[in-house]
């Protein structure tokens, strides 16, 4: 773990967010992730003494912010009637990162098809080149969530996107329970695009279409598909992860960063988080 920084998405506590800042620091952390599109962290909340005052909390607690969630929500960026809003509320979020000196905004934008010529992947392409020129010239690096497509692909978008401002969040355990995909081998496709990495485990329980399951997230259908049957999400170390040739992986390219754990399910996330730090401390 020498290489690694640990971090936590504060809102998996379901505490109020300071009380999850401060939680973080007590169990280890180095860092923390925060949703920022809705809430009281919602840019259009935060004032400017707002946003130094949430500096400083994460300051006193001795943390640093790893990343921004930007996550918009909806079918991403593959409509183009929806895009111009989305682009719109996405550069506010970076301005955001600027302030709260968070070096990464990581987001999901709807299944990436594997066709070059798709008007879908045109949409995104389209998107991720504006937005991720937006964030290069602010010093900020937009990081795609892996999961819904294979690593090649997102891979294929990310070249022809060509900026630094936008990369790749790589979330392990979407690979596993979405694609069944090695994350081991992920990591070497994207070798050169990861900014922020997820710390998530979990096993797909039978094969499942990605178009259907994100589109069922996106449009509130999700219970009709019994994704109890498809994939688990589950504790570090007791999913099909393998994280010991996973972080290993990671430490062969040269990847420095946050570890962060992020827990969407379970009765008693706190407890799930403290095991979360000590599995990955014990690496």
């Amino acid at each position: 773990m020498a290489n690694f920084k640990i971090g936590v998405m504060v809102d998996s506590f379901r505490l109020p967010i300071a009380e999850g800042v401060r939680k973080a620091a007590e169990l280890g952390a180095h860092g923390l992730q925060v949703y920022v599109v809705e809430g009281e962290m919602h840019p259009e909340a935060l004032t400017p003494a707002r946003r130094q005052d949430f500096r400083r909390l994460v300051a006193d607690c001795g943390l640093e912010i790893s990343a921004l969630c930007g996550d918009l929500g909806g079918h991403g960026f593959q409509r183009p009637e929806e895009n111009q809003d989305k682009i719109r509320r996405s550069k506010a979020i970076v301005d955001l990162a600027v302030d709260l000196q968070a070096p990464v905004v990581t987001t999901h934008i709807g299944v990436v098809p594997a066709d070059r010529n798709a008007p879908v992947f045109q949409n995104q392409l389209a998107v991720c080149r504006i937005l991720g020129e937006y964030a290069r010239e602010r010093g900020i690096s937009f990081a795609i969530e892996t999961g819904p497509e294979p690593a090649t692909v997102l891979c294929a978008l990310l070249d022809e996107v060509g900026s630094a401002g936008m990369g790749v969040n790589l979330d392990p355990a979407n690979l596993v329970m979405v694609l069944n995909e090695d994350p081991v081998a992920a990591v070497y496709t994207l070798r050169e695009h990861i900014r922020h990495t997820h710390a998530k485990d979990g096993v797909q329980l039978r094969p499942c279409d990605p178009v259907q399951v994100y589109a069922a997230f996106a449009e509130g259908g999700i219970a009709g598909l019994n994704i109890g049957e498809l994939f688990n999400e589950l504790p570090l170390g007791e999913g099909a992860v393998d994280w010991d040739r996973y972080l290993q992986a990671l430490s062969q390219i040269g990847y420095r960063g946050y570890l962060t754990i992020e827990r969407e399910v379970g009765e008693n996330p706190e407890a799930d988080i403290a095991a979360a730090v000590k599995f990955l401390q014990s690496r």
